[in-house]
């Protein structure tokens, strides 16, 4: 069994606390090595095969567009159904877009392939979504005639969800996780606009939400980097959610960097990186790549915490590109070009998560910092979470200029006193239950 240690560096001149010792979960790790990189080429080569899934491509064909391709994921969805004990169901999802005179030309039926494993505790509401995004296109968004791939942008998204649907399935995780392949991305993240607008009109509790876009392949253009031992997460700093009622106290406390989604991005990190081997989990500092938007970016709009998984290295050659050799490069999204043994680690590093969390109780409640008189010790205090049973919690300690968290110690009691100035590090809590699941970490808040 894998044991990850904590604690990686030292701080000079700190005392050290006991090193805490990390072991792999035995279900979790068994779920992982089930991933099959056939599995994903199989469900690919189908996803290829519609010829094109632009979202306004036709719907009625039974072997070409978008209805075909959502249709058949909803078939391999209720083909996982059966496997889970009535716990799974899948629908799909649609509402009915306008034209707007940019990416939508005329009045079309979206549709989400959503499927839903519902938690085994009925006192869960706990909600953890991993999506990809069916739809594809050419070099032009509107074009839906001619073939358009798409192997890489994005049914190598969609095929780490389907296969975590087909694994997961047969498992019983206490909160409900949902499993689902949006449409409209390409005119605007209109599918996820839809889910996540849903989602917050009716007070849903997204804990997380794992975007998966762009994460098949491993090699760029231009620079020619070949590498498939990396993976990029992309997560929020400042919220975009009510900034300017949350701004003044970010600023007070120094939080830049410790937002929802940028908390998710370090978890990702670490449970990732715990459980696939040969695998970095790079974290990028920006929510998506340079004035480019994906899937997650509405969901953290409405205040949910999101991150965008991508493939280290992209090939512009093969997005949004027309099928065609020019100048002798070949241009277009094409099945050829996915390294499935990338895909199959990166799809592990969703399935560890998604598991990770929803086996793990819920956050601490009511983290606070003891801020009534000046020390240059740190004395932390919280309350159990109303859901999951606890074994203890972790202490969470790292340097203002770390991107990382750098020791991790644990406690069965709800407070700890640090011998860490508050001046000089940053704190976080997180709960953990007897087979070693964490919650998110929570970041204190000043408590008197």
């Amino acid at each position: 069994m894998k044991q990850i240690f904590f604690i990686a560096f030292l701080i000079a001149g700190i005392p050290s606390f006991c090193q805490t010792t990390i072991q792999r979960d035995a279900e979790i790790e068994k779920m992982v090595k089930e991933i099959s990189s056939d599995s994903l080429k199989s469900y690919i080569k189908s996803m290829v095969a519609f010829g094109t899934r632009n979202t306004l491509s036709t719907q009625t064909n039974p072997k070409r567009g978008i209805g075909a391709a959502r249709n058949w994921v909803l078939g391999k969805f209720n083909e996982f159904a059966k496997q889970s004990g009535g716990r799974l169901s899948a629908f799909i999802d649609t509402t009915t877009l306008q034209p707007d005179k940019r990416r939508i030309d005329t009045v079309t039926l979206l549709g989400n392939v959503v499927a839903t494993l519902k938690g085994t505790d009925p006192n869960d509401n706990r909600i953890f979504i991993i999506s990809g995004h069916l739809d594809n296109m050419r070099s032009s968004p509107t074009e839906r005639m001619g073939d358009a791939p798409g192997a890489n942008d994005d049914a190598s998204g969609c095929a780490a969800v389907i296969e975590c649907a087909r694994i997961m399935s047969k498992h019983n995780f206490p909160a409900t996780i949902i499993f689902v392949t949006v449409s409209g991305e390409e005119q605007g993240l209109l599918g996820s606009a839809f889910m996540s607008e849903k989602a917050k009109k009716e007070n849903w509790n997204i804990v997380a939400v794992l975007n998966n876009d762009i994460m098949g392949s491993n090699n760029s253009n231009e620079t020619n980097i070949i590498n498939n031992t990396k993976v990029r997460v992309f997560s929020e700093g400042i919220p975009a959610y009510e900034t300017e009622k949350v701004a003044a106290n970010i600023r007070n406390l120094g939080m830049e960097n410790d937002g929802k989604s940028r908390q998710l991005a370090r978890y990702v990190k670490e449970i990732g990186e715990r459980y696939v081997d040969n695998m970095e989990v790079v974290l990028i500092y920006r929510n998506d790549r340079f004035l480019r938007g994906g899937d997650h970016t509405p969901y953290v709009q409405r205040g949910f915490a999101a991150v965008r998984i991508t493939e280290m290295n992209e090939n512009y050659t093969r997005q949004h590109q027309d099928v065609r050799v020019e100048n002798g490069i070949q241009y277009g999204d094409l099945e050829e070009y996915i390294d499935y043994e990338y895909l199959r680690k990166n799809t592990g590093i969703n399935l560890a998560n998604l598991a990770n969390l929803s086996k793990a109780p819920a956050m601490p409640d009511s983290v606070k910092m003891e801020v009534k008189k000046l020390t240059n010790s740190t004395l932390l205090y919280w309350q159990t979470p109303k859901i999951g049973k606890v074994k203890g919690y972790y202490v969470l300690v790292r340097e203002t200029t770390s991107a990382f968290w750098q020791r991790k110690i644990f406690t069965a009691e709800t407070e700890m006193r640090l011998p860490y100035s508050k001046d000089n590090y940053f704190f976080a809590v997180q709960s953990v239950n007897e087979t070693g699941n964490e919650s998110l970490p929570v970041v204190p808040l000043p408590g008197r």
